[in-house]
């Protein structure tokens, strides 16, 4: 095989066409072959393998920058440039990271685990090299779907400004995780189906080309003329307007013209777009005929294409999504809002049978909070289905143009906590902490999926103000469903376990951690109070209040960034009631970013066991003889 004899770019420089033509299969054999065991981002990277190649073959990585805009599509950027034989392990603890990675490869220049950086990262690099009065060569490869994004569409106007050298790759594959919506996406569409822009070109070029020697006004003439063939039949050349020479559409899987493309572009003066288009999931036929789920796939069966997934209770999403139709069959004000993600945030269902009150905006977190805002101040019920990591994109318009305004927005926040394979750039982590400072928000998480219920219900009926229920990736605890939906107090808490000794303050998918330590004291004589602190903020401060009362030590626990989180609000409040003396052990996420793996080796690494806590509340706690 000639996979076997790549181990670094300069391998593929000596190749034929054809060859890197029989590469590109065995690429996708191998990616088929590896990520059936591993799971991953499949489709997407089937889609680039041509893409790939071609880039590695005519430039020189790491001299020359290749930017993947999210990162997720470059395994096969990793299969050339050394990490093949690492991919057994890709997405596991300690493991080849699923996204590029600066700390495992000087060809990995750039990472990111969220869209639309990457023309940003781009133009700050052609600046770099160009003060530096360097060479390189930089190019961008950015999607379609993340074209869509503000940040993207700014860097866009700032490279058509500077007119510095760099090459953008737009890799139309016409989806990003979900279908691509909006404007742009329509205009591209255009261009791809536009093939007499390609013949009118073709036909001018050979007239000018049959006029011999044509002096000053009459090649300007001729210039403008061949310009108003484009005007003519292409609509809006937008990012010619934009300061780019733009190249295409080029098959992204026709090897020989691919590279072609790429030499052309590699001679142009300037910023230059070359608009590819691929086919995601290519040659695998499960994941070229269901993209969207093949996005990031589970371990799965070649032959059938069968996904192999845990049997047990529901996710918290499914349990979500359903909630959230029940509720808007209830209530006519509920309208659904997700920025590209309808299946990742459950609401694929919702969309079919609500399809009127239902908002994929795209790529577009902070259109996304800010559009909840206006739905909101017209009376409707927005419930903005967004991950923890995604959020973050919008802190600004959650601040200014939501919770300043206390408008009811509700925001439904998936994959809170950690998120195993995906990593340090998906880890929902961090939206405690920048949520519980600002003014208005209400902020809760369930301890389990029945709770996550009335949680909704309480958000929706909510009238006060924007308000936010967190919750993780993973399944629920397989507990009971009550009915009917009712809508929990808000800023009480509720004791799950009684004890005079020390209490657990747990937050989430920490209680049974808690619950299972107090059963661990318990055999040692001490009784440990568990309480489902459930309001984040507002906290039960009637209930802070009698635990100072008592005296008892407490530790509190969070699957969120220690620094500024859940326990931090905890000793904000006693300090603020003069109650300097309480003894609190506070457990979060330490000050570091957590890698990929399973969510229990996360949780191990940082300490969320109940032997940790058995320890810590050993050492908060005097030591008491076993009870008879």
């Amino acid at each position: 095989m000639l996979l076997d004899h790549i181990h670094q770019p300069e391998d593929l420089k000596h190749l034929t066409t054809e060859q890197l033509e029989q590469l590109a299969a065995e690429i996708r054999e191998f990616l088929v072959e590896k990520l059936s065991v591993t799971g991953g981002h499949l489709a997407p990277n089937l889609g680039v393998v041509e893409l790939t190649i071609a880039l590695h073959y005519l430039f020189d990585s790491p001299d020359d920058k290749f930017i993947f805009d999210v990162g997720h599509q470059s395994y096969v950027h990793k299969i050339l440039t050394g990490r093949k034989d690492r991919f057994d392990t890709l997405r596991m603890y300690k493991g080849l990271c699923g996204f590029v990675k600066r700390s495992e490869s000087e060809h990995d220049v750039w990472e990111a685990g969220h869209s639309s950086t990457s023309l940003s990262a781009a133009m700050g690099m052609a600046v770099a090299r160009d003060l530096k009065k360097a060479s390189n060569r930089v190019v961008a490869v950015i999607g379609d779907g993340a074209l869509t994004g503000g940040m993207a569409l700014e860097a866009l106007n700032h490279i058509g400004h500077e007119k510095r050298n760099l090459m953008v790759i737009l890799n139309d594959n016409e989806m990003s995780i979900a279908p691509n919506v909006g404007a742009l996406h329509n205009y591209l569409g255009r261009i791809r189906s536009d093939r007499h822009y390609v013949k009118a070109k073709e036909e001018v070029e050979y007239l000018l080309k049959k006029i011999p020697a044509i002096g000053g006004t009459l090649a300007k003439t001729a210039e403008k003329l061949k310009d108003s063939f484009k005007y003519l039949v292409v609509p809006g050349v937008w990012f010619e307007e934009l300061g780019f020479t733009y190249l295409g559409p080029v098959d992204g899987h026709n090897l020989p013209l691919l590279l072609e493309t790429l030499k052309q572009a590699d001679k142009v003066i300037g910023p230059v777009l070359v608009h590819v288009i691929t086919l995601k999931g290519k040659g695998y036929s499960p994941a070229e005929a269901d993209s969207q789920n093949w996005h990031g796939a589970s371990p799965y069966k070649i032959e059938s294409g069968k996904m192999i997934k845990a049997v047990g209770p529901p996710m918290y999403t499914e349990v979500f999504g359903n909630t959230l139709i029940e509720l808007a069959r209830q209530d006519e004000r509920v309208v659904a809002i997700t920025p590209a993600m309808p299946s990742g945030s459950g609401l694929i269902k919702f969309a079919s049978i609500f399809p009127e009150r239902m908002f994929d905006v795209g790529i577009a977190e902070q259109h996304a909070a800010t559009f909840s805002a206006g739905l909101a101040s017209e009376g409707l019920k927005p419930v903005f289905a967004v991950y923890s990591t995604f959020l973050q994109r919008a802190y600004d318009q959650v601040v200014h143009d939501i919770c300043r305004a206390n408008l009811n927005v509700a925001f439904a926040i998936d994959r809170a906590g950690f998120v195993g394979p995906d990593g340090e750039t998906h880890q929902g982590i961090y939206d405690i902490a920048y949520l519980r400072s600002i003014p208005n928000l209400t902020l809760m998480m369930p301890k389990d999926e029945n709770e996550l219920r009335h949680m909704m219900k309480t958000a929706v009926d909510y009238n006060d103000g924007p308000i936010a229920v967190r919750y993780p990736r993973i399944s629920g605890l397989g507990v009971s469903m009550d009915e009917p939906l009712k809508s929990i107090p808000i800023g009480t808490w509720e004791v799950l376990r009684p004890g005079e000794d020390a209490a657990i303050l747990a937050v989430g998918p920490m209680i049974p951690v808690a619950l299972e330590a107090a059963e661990l004291m318990a055999k040692e004589g001490v009784g440990v109070r568990v309480v489902n602190a459930r309001f984040i903020k507002p906290m039960d401060e009637a209930m802070l209040l009698q635990l100072a009362k008592e005296d008892l030590p407490m530790i509190t626990l969070e699957e969120g960034a220690q620094m500024g989180g859940f326990g931090s609000g905890v000793m904000e409040f006693y300090s603020s009631q003069n109650l300097h003396g309480m003894r609190v052990k506070i457990i979060g996420v330490p000050d570091y970013f957590v890698e990929h793996g399973s969510v229990a080796e996360q949780r191990q690494e940082v300490g969320f066991t109940s032997e940790r806590l058995v320890a810590e509340l050993q050492a908060l706690v005097p030591r008491k003889r076993q009870r008879a």
